[in-house]
């Protein structure tokens, strides 16, 4: 219902995606937020050997349907919906998923598959079963400090991205701005 005119609306595929987009951007803001405030302080506190064995867990968890979703859905609506807003006279909302689109596309997918993967990887193939106290402490410290810096990185592109993208929601677009 449009509230200025008192006259049903309807919804545009355009805007339809552009609900989604919000959604799932705002699910992967979620979850590395969480992953920074939550996951990583408690991670903190348990032994080295705890530590890897978590992490490789959940690591290999995380590899599921609604993740990857969310996560390469993301990917693909955000630039979507910036060509769906694309023409001659560009709407705020075009430059608002413009940048959501950047910033999710390089900051958040770009430093996952650059940083974090390859980090995550190289934790998959410890054996903790075959390494010494030793060993277990450095493979700690080669994936903590790095990953927990990357995932901040990623932490901050996905929330300004989710920001970006509501206030997109809200401004005018498509047919709105007539």
């Amino acid at each position: 219902m449009n509230l200025r005119t008192n006259t049903p609306t309807t919804m545009t595929l355009s805007t339809i995606l552009l609900v989604i987009a919000a959604i799932t951007t705002g699910l992967m803001a979620g979850l590395f937020s969480a992953w920074s405030y939550a996951v990583s302080p408690g991670l903190a506190r348990v032994q080295d050997v705890e530590f890897i064995a978590s992490m490789q867990a959940m690591n290999r968890a995380i590899l599921n349907p609604v993740f990857l979703l969310c996560f390469l859905g993301t990917a693909l609506l955000l630039p979507l919906d910036v060509y769906l807003q694309y023409r001659s006279s560009l709407p705020v909302r075009f430059w608002f998923l413009l940048a959501a689109a950047v910033l999710y596309i390089v900051g958040v997918i770009g430093i996952t598959m650059g940083g974090n993967v390859p980090l995550n990887e190289a934790l998959d193939a410890f054996r903790l079963d075959a390494a010494s106290p030793e060993e277990i402490s450095r493979q700690r410290a080669a994936f903590e400090g790095p990953w927990n810096r990357l995932n901040g990185l990623r932490t901050w592109a996905s929330v300004l991205a989710f920001v970006l993208t509501v206030l997109a929601c809200v401004m005018p677009g498509e047919r709105d701005a007539a």
